[in-house]
């Protein structure tokens, strides 16, 4: 089954759950995505336990068809949830696709501050991770490789978040890291060298104490920057 005869099956069988009440239907997430699952989102009026069971009976199939298990939420309880969780829900809103229905977000906006918020809940606890890893290992450098190679789908998150902070809406790992590294004023790779382990599965001992100094204090400088951020 095609990928887009997968979502026109979901939009008809989630009619058939919800009816009327179904008010719109999107993908999302997909600029830069190569392969599925193939992410969606159901806003609906309203949500019971029935309708999460009749859903729960078709997810193998979605499943099956390519599809991720679609977001459901009642409309009303998306938008109050903006403030919570202002990173995750923005970069739905920055990049989806209606299906079907009315668009849902003309009327939506994610606070700044709420997004600066939570890139400094992310940045400082990557900073505590960090410092708390490099305890840890007490010296061993093959610790500290695993330490910085297991942080870096983290740093990676990290960082297009708050290239999103600063109106960025692309979802290059590698440019956000750059950009980064421009604004803090650190040596290039001081964050770059990490993200790119995220593609890798170990490196040697003595290339994590090589790069592990530098970058701990870039986060360092960059949980500083998200602190002292301002939209002006």
């Amino acid at each position: 089954m095609a990928l887009s005869e997968a979502v026109q099956t979901l939009e008809r069988e989630l009619r058939g759950v919800f009816g009327s009440r179904l008010q719109s239907l999107i993908t999302y997430g997909m600029r830069g995505e190569a392969a599925p699952p193939i992410r969606t989102m159901a806003l609906v009026e309203s949500l019971s336990e029935e309708d999460l069971r009749a859903c729960a009976a078709r997810a193998r199939a979605w499943h099956d068809a390519g599809l991720a298990t679609p977001l459901l939420l009642p409309a009303q309880e998306f938008a109050r949830s903006l403030d919570v969780f202002p990173l995750e829900l923005g970069a739905i809103m920055a990049d989806h696709v209606v299906v079907s229905g009315a668009p849902p977000f003309d009327r939506l906006a994610v606070d700044a501050a709420d997004v600066r918020r939570a890139c400094e809940v992310q940045a400082r606890g990557h900073l505590l991770h960090l410092r708390e890893g490099f305890v840890e290992a007490a010296g061993n450098n093959d610790a500290l490789a695993v330490l910085l190679v297991q942080s870096a789908p983290a740093l990676s998150v990290l960082l297009k978040s708050i290239a999103r902070l600063d109106g960025r809406t692309d979802n290059d790992a590698a440019a956000a890291g750059r950009r980064a590294e421009r604004i803090l004023g650190v040596a290039g790779g001081t964050m770059t060298d990490v993200i790119e382990l995220a593609h890798v599965h170990e490196i040697s001992g003595a290339e994590a104490a090589r790069i592990f100094p530098a970058h701990l204090g870039a986060v360092e400088r960059l949980v500083e920057y998200v602190d002292g951020w301002s939209s002006r």
